[in-house]
């Protein structure tokens, strides 16, 4: 039994750049950090917002265990009826009773003994007014803990003090949170005193010559009009973003958060 697993998530992936992207170098950086167990944020992969079923098959064919979602998770409404059938798929847990889909689900760890599980949750601030995410998450941990110690959250969430405030307010009961939503990568990632590890954002995976990945004239457009304008996907500086996690299989404990970025980002001029 192996004294630690490793978590490789991959951040809101932006449409079908993105997801070329990850069908392409995917495999090289499995083959780099070697993970146990592949975590995709995807409710941004069909077309900027939400997600079809070909996608889902897509991201498990390339090795991907289980997709998150967030607040986009309900923008295509045919893949409504494959949400209530696919536990691996989840979406934010703490959207009100009656939606479809799993806001959480409990994996076996491919050649392990051991179980993870993942916990999907969306923050309040500057988002929709769903359901409570903390009191969410203090039942959904109940049930989990009741099969496994190991638990990852997503929280997909606007603001970094509620990412934060969630972080705080559960560490030391979750091995890993990630916050995705801002597409923005963060350079914050820390373990805390009780042995959570945690990233404020993980970034997206897709355009990055882009306004967080869409077309920079159609978003300038957006600002300066203040009119709707077509969401229209930026095509040119593809960059994949998420984090690598290690965790302690007895004490659930994390030992390793790294921030992934490929490729990195050019910070001197040539």
């Amino acid at each position: 039994m192996p004294a630690s697993i490793r978590i490789f998530f991959i951040a809101d992936i932006v449409g079908e750049t993105g997801l070329q992207l990850v069908e392409t170098i995917l495999p090289s950086l499995s083959n780099k950090y070697k993970p146990d167990f592949i975590i995709a944020n995807a409710e941004n992969s069909h077309e900027g917002r939400g997600l079809n079923r070909e996608i889902v098959k897509q991201l498990y064919d390339v090795g991907v265990h289980v997709i998150t979602g967030g607040n986009h998770s309900f923008d295509k409404w045919k893949i409504f009826s494959y949400m209530k059938s696919d536990p691996n798929l989840l979406r934010p847990l703490n959207y009100p009773k009656g939606n479809a889909g799993f806001g959480y689900g409990i994996y076996p760890i491919p050649g392990t003994d051991k179980k993870l599980g993942v916990l999907n949750l969306q923050g309040r601030t500057f988002m929709p007014q769903i359901d409570d995410p903390f009191s969410t998450s203090d039942w959904a941990l109940k049930n989990i803990k009741e099969e496994t110690d190991l638990v990852f959250v997503d929280f997909h969430a606007e603001a970094t003090a509620e990412k934060m405030a969630y972080a705080w307010h559960v560490d030391g009961e979750v091995s890993a949170i990630i916050g995705t939503h801002t597409h923005v990568p963060t350079n914050d990632a820390r373990i805390l005193p009780n042995g959570t590890g945690f990233l404020t954002d993980a970034g997206m995976t897709g355009p990055f010559d882009s306004v967080i990945g869409m077309s920079k004239k159609t978003s300038i457009k957006r600002f300066t009009l203040g009119t709707p304008q077509r969401y229209n996907i930026a095509k040119k500086d593809n960059r994949l973003c998420g984090a690598v996690v290690d965790i302690d299989t007895e004490t659930a404990k994390c030992t390793s958060i790294e921030t992934v970025i490929y490729p990195e980002f050019k910070n001197k001029a040539d």
